[in-house]
């Protein structure tokens, strides 16, 4: 389970097409805990790290750190997840969201996120308002039943409330510690972004199912 609270950017290093999917290595700073079989949230999606390195130090395959990346990790993207996400387009040099499991005596600052991506959204409009931003995304097919107004939601793996929900489109309000610490600094209207509602609102919706 995740927050939706970005511990910080990565960098794709590397990117490895196989049979079966993708394979992605990332550079980041700071992670001196990854272990193989680790989930970790990369924009959003839960995946799973394979491999690892520190500055140099030995990864989980015996090997070094390639070059002088202070640090790195690869995770591999099945077929489906692929066609599910835009991780499948990202090439090197692209930036993502990275965010490690929540421990379980962490203190809960976002929302219950999963990882599991419900659909691929658009920027539909990025506004400058004093010094925060408001940027306006799609409502995507059949998920508007699962945004409200001031409710939770997950894009690229932040966790976001709804500042406004209209017919097709909403909007957040983004401050500048958001701004500047992922990767919505460099979105641009027309791009993607992975969104995942609220699991809350789907529990209840199947709870309700066949009462109204």
């Amino acid at each position: 389970m995740f927050t939706g609270i970005v511990e910080g950017t990565g960098a794709v290093r590397d990117r490895t097409e196989t049979d079966d999917g993708l394979r992605l290595r990332i550079g980041v700073d700071g992670f001196d805990d990854l272990h193989h079989g680790q989930s970790i949230s990369v924009s959003g999606v839960c995946l799973t790290v394979e491999e690892y390195g520190t500055g140099g130090a030995s990864g989980s395959d015996g090997g070094e750190a390639a070059g002088d990346e202070p640090g790195w990790f690869e995770v591999f993207l099945a077929s489906e997840t692929v066609a599910k996400t835009y991780l499948g387009g990202v090439r090197e040099g692209d930036a993502v969201n990275v965010e490690r499991a929540m421990p379980a005596d962490g203190r809960f600052d976002g929302h219950v996120v999963q990882g599991h991506v419900d659909t691929v959204a658009e920027v539909t409009g990025i506004e400058r308002v004093g010094e925060d931003w408001r940027f306006t995304f799609e409502i995507p097919e059949g998920h508007g039943d699962y945004l409200v107004d001031k409710g939770s939601v997950t894009l690229d793996g932040i966790s976001l409330t709804v500042a406004e929900k209209r017919d097709g489109e909403f909007d957040v309000a983004i401050i500048p510690t958001t701004y500047d610490l992922t990767t919505l600094s460099e979105k641009s209207v027309g791009d993607p972004v992975h969104l995942e509602v609220d699991v809350i609102a789907k529990y209840v919706e199947n709870m309700l199912d066949g009462y109204v």
